[in-house]
């Protein structure tokens, strides 16, 4: 009973490992992703509303009384 247990578990662990980690087309394929989001998220940062909204709250924040 105890044997059965060990060789299923041996097997299990074989298998974990076989999928452990990344290979190299799912990490080019995170990286392009990473690099579209990065892309979108600056053009809506250097947009003129958001750009204009930053401006006005450091504004704001430059010239709060004390």
């Amino acid at each position: 009973m105890f044997g059965k247990f060990c060789v299923r578990w041996r097997q299990a662990l074989r298998g974990a490992r076989r999928e452990a980690g990344m290979t190299t087309a799912e990490y080019a394929v995170g990286t392009v992703a990473a690099c579209g989001f990065a892309a979108v998220l600056y053009k809506v940062v250097t947009s003129g509303a958001v750009s204009a909204a930053l401006e006005s709250v450091i504004g704001k924040a430059l010239g709060a009384q004390f």
